[in-house]
């Protein structure tokens, strides 16, 4: 005799025994992505070394720091020393991404470092997780091929151009975690857990604050017919990343005295606050004069993430389309375009656009032979302080 009991019990082992499938086949289809960009950042980095030793003669720092590199070592020393034994430079990076390393260094008793590398290589494989996961369920509902451009995109974003610093002790992978989970929670309805998931993304990285207009639009398509709980639930995800960047900036301001220390140490470092439009413009102007292979060289790149963006709104749900737009006029708002490659990756539905672009054989090689070349060649220059990440 089955009893409601044991019924509830059979129910529960059955979800859980798909969602263990579910979580071997997402699995399949990120390692041998994740191994394939390891291997390129490794070459990457043989190929700075042979490069500076032959014709510099000496080795950048940023070589024998690997993979802490660049902003690594901020994120290293905030992990050990903390925010206050550091210059007022250091108040730029956000706090959630070293308190972690800090937290994982202690109970595994490892170095911040190897703690910092470790956490951000474990986010990577949850974001290619999610990117796949995000494809499936927008596309399920009209398009047979959904797990065919649901694996291209989790290609896409791991051989990114500049997906080496998923492999680095940067913020971005664990960021991504979290604002693809809160879409995607947000999508699903769950509102509560996209709000913790919003809030965590803002105290990882700034352009976490992208995630308040997206999910405003998903709140306002699905505000009509909800429960006064659920419409509660939508307003707290909406304001969480702002919440959540506010206290931040609160204790920098009781701490230090300024609250706009972090904004305003980062807006010494990339220049005045333009417009996007103007900004774009003026570097077809760099291409030709001596910034050619300076701002110059992110040309090609600003150009070709406008037209993804664009393809975006038309591809994806609307909420996707507005975080990649908020993300990329973020980066292009900037005098000095340093790192636009990287801010486009936080934008990660151009990544899933790229997986719907492709969608024959021929393109999907070709596409990925692009991204890789452009990985293992700005991990290079990165690794050989030309390119700064």
């Amino acid at each position: 005799m089955t009893t409601p009991g044991s019924e509830v019990r059979g129910r529960a082992r059955r979800i859980a025994a798909n969602q263990d499938r579910s979580l071997l086949a997402d699995l399949r289809a990120v390692v041998p992505a994740f191994v394939a960009a390891r291997v390129l950042i490794a070459l990457g980095w043989l190929m700075a070394s042979a490069v500076a030793h032959r014709y510099y003669g000496r080795q950048p720092t940023q070589l024998s720091e690997g993979l802490i590199a660049w902003d690594g070592t901020w994120y290293r020393d905030i992990a050990t020393l903390g925010y206050e034994r550091l210059p007022l430079e250091g108040l730029r990076f956000f706090p959630l991404f070293p308190m972690l390393g800090r937290l994982f260094g202690s109970l595994f008793g490892v170095r911040a470092d190897v703690a910092l590398v470790a956490l951000a290589n474990v986010a990577a494989v949850g974001t290619a997780v999610l990117a796949r996961r995000i494809v499936r369920a927008e596309m399920t509902a009209g398009d047979r091929k959904a797990d065919d451009v649901a694996n291209r995109a989790v290609w896409a974003i791991t051989l990114f151009p500049s997906a080496f610093v998923l492999a680095w002790a940067y913020a971005e992978s664990l960021l991504l975690c979290f604002a693809m989970g809160a879409l995607l929670l947000a999508r699903r309805g769950k509102w509560r857990w996209a709000a913790v998931l919003a809030a965590a993304a803002a105290l990882c990285r700034p352009v976490g604050i992208a995630l308040a207009p997206a999910l405003a639009v998903e709140a306002v398509r699905t505000w009509r017919g909800s429960p006064p709980i659920g419409r509660l639930a939508r307003v707290v995800a909406v304001f969480a990343p702002i919440g959540a960047l506010g206290s931040y900036l609160g204790w920098v301001g009781t701490a230090f005295g300024d609250w706009t220390l972090p904004f305003g140490i980062q807006g010494e470092l990339r220049g005045e606050v333009i417009d996007p439009a103007s900004r774009v413009l003026r570097g077809f102007g760099d291409l030709l004069g001596p910034e050619r292979f300076g701002d110059g060289l992110h040309i090609p790149f600003a150009v070709a993430f406008v037209m993804l963006t664009v393809v975006t709104f038309r591809r994806w749900p609307a909420c996707y389309g507005v975080y990649a737009v908020v993300v990329l006029v973020m980066a292009l708002s900037a005098a000095n375009l340093n790192s636009l490659e990287r801010y486009a990756l936080n934008a990660f539905p151009l990544a899933m656009t790229l997986a719907v672009l492709a969608r024959t054989t021929r393109l999907e090689r070709l596409g990925l032979a692009i991204c890789g070349c452009g990985l293992f060649s700005l991990s290079a220059l990165a690794f050989g302080a030309v390119y700064v990440p």
